[in-house]
């Protein structure tokens, strides 16, 4: 099952639960930052072009006239041969450029959908997906995934008697589960999917090496929804990123006064103490965090490479499955796994989890990676 980017996170960025607190001590200090390389403009998140126009109102005005609008819309998101959508974390995309792209993750075809529905005059509802929790990788951040979806509901009369069909309403999942297997969610504003939005431009924005662009981002995010705890993580990270440690351990002592749990605003605070020189409280952050989570995303992944390196296939291979087995649907973990096998000299379970690598993957670009990759193991083995 693929995973979108709906929240990123730090040196260590996390997908933290919404709380119904926020902190209450200033986070800002705009002084840091330069100006926007552009503008962070909330207005055309879910702003409706032209393209999208003409093919509501044209291209699928025969569908909506026969079956409905809620009917025309499911299925002409759902059938490869109408709209042709193609799930794609690289980026995080506005409605129209979700849908130009004909690409997203899962919260930009989310939002494209929800502006889609409401042009024609359709009551959405968004849900964040309750998952297990899968962490991967974006420059040298680690990036946490989390799932949203949305459902479509039907209009019941008209004019000032218009009522909507709830119990009629249609999921539309990007990522649906796996047959059989249950899903739970909780259902979140509007606001919430905005602040989701800018959360992820800023962490994108770090993983480019753009700290002045993530800084408002992230305050865009805060500013969108204040109860959105994973934007203040963001922001810690941006402050640490600028070198601003006194601004970072502000934000995040505020967020872990709210989440104590919360394992990557541990993990920057010690990073934090650790560059003030403050060691001691460093270290003492670090066996809170160990309490809490004693082998830490790509742990066994970054064990795993250096086994590579010095040749260790089967100390790599014991390493990256460890990796596998907490988190089946990461590519880089199949792939290393795979790059140990060959090393042993195991070819078909090689090409096998070089496969997952491929099945995996939510960037277009690592698929065509691996896909290279298997087309040249299956001419090393008709040679």
């Amino acid at each position: 099952m693929r995973r979108c980017l709906a929240l990123l996170t730090a040196l260590l960025l996390s997908a933290c639960s919404t709380a119904p607190l926020v902190p209450t001590g200033t986070v800002f200090d705009d002084s840091l930052f330069s100006a926007p390389s552009q503008p962070v403009d909330r207005s055309q998140v879910f702003a409706l072009s032209d393209a999208m126009k003409r093919y509501l109102e044209v291209d699928l005005a025969t569908e909506v006239r026969n079956k409905g609008e809620r009917a025309a819309l499911a299925e002409a998101l759902s059938r490869r041969e109408r709209l042709r959508l193609e799930y794609d974390t690289a980026t995080t995309r506005t409605a129209s450029q979700a849908f130009d792209a004909r690409a997203g993750n899962c919260l930009s075809l989310v939002i494209m959908t929800s502006a889609l529905a409401r042009h024609l005059g359709m009551p959405v509802q968004y849900h964040s997906v309750f998952v297990d929790e899968t962490w991967g990788r974006a420059g040298n951040l680690l990036v946490s995934s989390g799932h949203v979806n949305l459902t479509l509901n039907n209009r019941l009369g008209g004019g000032s008697n218009v009522r909507f069909d709830a119990v009629a309403a249609v999921t539309i999942d990007f990522d649906p589960p796996l047959p059989g297997q249950r899903q739970h969610s909780r259902v979140i504003s509007e606001s919430t999917v905005m602040a989701m939005f800018m959360n992820n431009r800023s962490a994108e924005s770090l993983a480019a090496g753009q700290v002045d662009d993530a800084y408002w981002w992230s305050r865009a995010a805060i500013e969108a929804e204040p109860t959105f705890l994973t934007a203040y993580n963001t922001l810690a990270v941006v402050y640490l990123r600028r070198g601003a440690l006194m601004q970072a351990e502000r934000v995040l002592a505020q967020l872990l006064a709210l989440e104590p749990a919360n394992a990557a605003a541990l993990s920057n605070l010690a990073s934090v103490y650790h560059r003030q020189g403050r060691l001691a409280e460093a270290q003492a952050a670090q066996q809170r965090l160990a309490s809490i989570e004693p082998a830490p995303p790509f742990h066994y992944f970054h064990r795993g490479l250096e086994a590579l390196r010095q040749r260790d296939y089967a100390q790599a291979k014991s390493l990256f499955q460890k990796e596998v087995s907490r988190s089946a649907y990461y590519h880089e973990f199949h792939f290393g796994l795979a790059m140990a096998l060959l090393g042993l000299g195991e070819f078909d379970e090689a090409r096998h989890q070089l496969a997952l690598a491929k099945a995996s993957s939510t960037r277009a670009a690592d698929r065509e990676l691996y896909a290279g990759k298997l087309e040249r193991m299956k001419e090393l083995r008709m040679q």
